[in-house]
């Protein structure tokens, strides 16, 4: 493998021209595709298998007019305090709202609630249904803006007037300072990794070319493969982030190369070659992990983890062939400025001459970098830094151990939004569970009589409010009861209550002859949740042995694959303790502008698992193939690591600080998904770069000695050779490099 990135890597320094040409005709073609593409489907949500599913599907086959995708908004007033809604003087301003609101643009109906009786019994508050001719993303500003006029009227008249529902205007998406941020942080940690514009500049252009191939192609293919317009959120976080990385240790490496004594295309070709390799097994444990998400067996979460794979395999080579290329438009001007003319080919005056061989002289008595140090205080003291990390990270993880699961809704939403005060409004009036209803389906020959069985039955349910006369549709063959339970959506008993009313299910079949399955979308959220628990082990499993089997092929070792697993779990633990503790608990929810604390979405544990799986093995790939490379040279255990963070410590931290920038630019978002994912994800590469990567790894190396590298021989029969550290490539490129062993054993011993 690293003979023939080798030759690709000189093919792009040396045609160039022809590179960048492609690569912008890739840009500029998949711009025009995405501007001419249809616009993206809203989005869908779905699980198969599942028994809300089932029942939602039934529900749109046997009642095809009341499976609209109409949007509505669920507007609530209250009188007074000590008045009633049903007084004259408050009945007329709930009548000149609903007239106002029947005016307003795209409004198909608004219901009464003084004919619908939807009056709470102490008389005090009503709601009515506003019902859209468009889904609740074709909603638009004229709309929005007159359900605040109307409400902003009801108020003035002195009733308390609120709205929930899909139609009302979420303050939401995504803005894009979160990328802005990241893009800005990156850009000064680069310069200061760099010493050089240019070669800073190099990795943020290849990156914004790499996010917007892909972000086109996913627009471009949105309305073909169903990509929704979210799809792209995380494509565009991880594309960035591993964008910048990878074309940051290509250049690294480059320069590396070039300080040694190579020429520039030989440079170009070896930093591909070598550090090439790297990240082409980075980003294959990335892709593994996003396109395993394919196993939860929920459409949303398949599409989201795909397009992301697909953007990480675009970032990847981009680094191995725009990198390079844009390497031989400047192929000295990315070195520091001092270092500049010693490489650039022209003849030296003397007085410069006397300067670079008095900064050569001084360059070799140099003390060893920050990343040598550090390796050798961790070999020196490998236990007492071991226990240290350890300890101090499952001091971070243990507030995962009170994780909460759940999904966004109305009542999680800040006290302050009109959403939240509504569904507080209907929840003190009609009953905790009024904002829970549970949909009950019978479907059978004569459905209309089994129904009214089944509803006094479930009527004298614990736990259950109240139970709606049954809907039938016109064949008569299904029908459908609404069930409110006594306690809240989130609430444990309601999850309770499912559970009881689907183990009655036989028995109502075998009494009536009729299916009964029970849905509604706190239903839903049960059944998603239930998936999630599910799929996690099989996930885990696919994702790790997959990457297991990649790392002990890239390092040739057992032991170093599982060291990297087992780090990972250790990070990834702690990384979700922290988010309880600010998300769920509220810790320093001020500082990270959560407005209500609750509980975690349920999406964010298999995310995390599977995102900083990929991002973990990035840094395990990039820092442990450096010391790898050095042990196959002939350099001691010990010698390989100080060397392998003398070469790779500096670069591998930079681009920790970089991923963590970009992420943590998301935590400005109004989406709290976003924010959460971008809290989450920031920490857990905090933890997994500086304490598992560069704490942990050599402190354990220092244990384990040679037996870090052991494998089996009838194992290493068994593994293709793919030459990652680069071996062969001494006997196909002209010599040069000049080790320095002595400094490595100096600190060491």
């Amino acid at each position: 493998m690293a003979t023939f990135l080798y030759k690709l890597g000189r093919l792009a320094f040396r045609r160039r021209w022809l590179m960048a040409l492609l690569w912008v005709v890739i840009f500029v073609g998949a711009g025009l595709a995405a501007s001419s593409a249809p616009t993206p489907p809203a989005d869908t949500f779905s699980m198969p298998g599942t028994e809300s599913q089932k029942a939602f599907d039934l529900l749109e086959k046997k009642f095809p007019d009341a499976s609209a995708d109409g949007a509505s908004a669920r507007v609530v007033v209250r009188a007074p305090a000590g008045e009633k809604i049903s007084a004259p003087a408050q009945k007329d301003q709930v009548s000149a709202l609903i007239a106002q609101l029947k005016k307003s643009p795209q409004v198909v109906s608004v219901s009464d609630p003084f004919t619908t009786k939807a009056v709470s019994k102490d008389g005090s508050t009503a709601y009515a249904i506003a019902t859209y001719e468009v889904p609740a993303t074709k909603v638009d500003d004229r709309a929005h803006d007159a359900l605040d006029d109307a409400l902003a009227k009801a108020r003035a008249d002195g009733l308390t007037a609120e709205a929930g529902g899909d139609a009302v205007k979420i303050d939401a998406a995504v803005s894009g300072k979160g990328e802005q941020i990241g893009i800005l942080i990156s850009a000064l940690v680069l310069i200061l990794t760099f010493g050089s514009v240019i070669a800073a500049g190099m990795p943020l252009l290849t990156a914004l070319i790499g996010v917007g191939v892909g972000i086109s192609a996913i627009t471009a293919l949105g309305s073909t493969l169903g990509l929704s317009g979210t799809t792209s959120t995380l494509a565009m976080m991880l594309g960035l982030a591993v964008g910048i990385d990878y074309a940051l240790f290509i250049v690294s490496r480059y320069r590396s190369e070039l300080t040694e004594g190579r020429d520039r295309a030989d440079a170009a070709g070896r930093a591909v070659g070598t550090a090439g390799s790297a990240v082409i097994f980075a980003g294959l444990t990335v892709i593994v992990a996003l396109a395993g998400l394919a196993v939860v067996n929920v459409p949303m979460l398949t599409k989201m983890g795909l397009a992301a794979a697909g953007t990480v395999a675009i970032a990847v080579l981009i680094a191995l062939t725009l990198v390079p290329a844009l390497l031989g438009f400047a192929p000295v001007k990315v070195l520091r400025r001092r270092d500049r003319a010693r490489f650039s080919g022209k003849p030296l005056s003397e007085r410069r001459q006397r300067k670079a061989a008095k900064r050569a002289e001084k360059d070799a008595r140099r003390k060893p970098n920050l990343g040598s140090r550090w390796a050798g205080y961790v070999l020196r003291h490998p236990v007492a830094v071991l226990l240290l990390a350890v300890v101090g990270l499952g001091a971070v993880a243990v507030p995962a151990a009170s994780l909460e699961l759940g999904l966004p809704g109305e009542g999680t939403m800040a006290p302050d939004t009109t959403q939240r005060k509504a569904y507080d409004m209907l929840s003190e009036s009609f009953g905790a569970g009024f904002n829970g209803p549970l949909m009950i389906t019978v479907e059978g020959k004569d459905a209309a009589v089994a129904a009214g069985t089944i509803g006094k039955e479930l009527a004298e349910q614990s736990g259950v409010a109240t139970v709606t006369p049954a809907t039938v549709n016109e064949a008569g063959d299904t029908a459908i009861l609404n069930v409110v339970p006594a306690t809240g959506p989130t609430d444990g008993a309601t999850e309770d209550l499912v559970r009881h009313l689907r183990s009655l299910s036989d028995g109502f079949q075998a009494d009536t002859g009729a299916e009964v399955l029970v849905t509604g979308q706190t239903a839903m959220f049960i059944d998603f949740s239930k998936t999630l628990d599910d799929a996690l082990l099989p996930y885990l499993a696919l994702v790790v042995g997959l990457a297991f089997l990649l790392l002990m092929v890239v390092f040739r070792s057992v032991l170093v694959p599982l060291k990297a697993a087992l780090g990972f779990l250790l990070s990834v633990a702690a990384a979700l303790g922290a988010v309880v503790a600010v998300f769920q608990w509220g810790w320093l929810a001020d500082v990270f502008g959560i407005d209500q604390p609750s509980p975690i979405m349920s999406t964010m544990p298999i995310f995390m698992i599977g995102v900083v799986f990929g991002l973990a093995m990035d840094y395990e790939v990039f820092l442990v193939t450096r010391m790898r490379e050095a042990y196959v040279h002939g350099a001691r255990p010990d010698e390989a690591v100080v060397t392998g963070f003398r070469y790779s410590g500096r670069v591998v931290a930079a681009a920790a600080a970089i991923m963590i920038s970009v992420f943590s630019g998301f935590i400005v978002e109004n989406n709290d998904f976003v924010k959460m994912i971008g809290f989450g994800l920031a920490v857990a590469v905090l933890f997994d770069a500086f304490i598992v990567r560069m704490t942990i790894v050599p402190a354990l190396f220092a244990l384990l000695g040679k037996g870090a590298w052991w494998l089996p021989r009838w194992l290493d029969r068994l593994l293709p050779n793919l030459d990652i550290e680069g071996e062969k490539l001494s006997r196909t490129a002209p010599a040069g490099r000049v080790a320095p062993p002595r400094r490595e054993r100096e600190l060491v011993d």
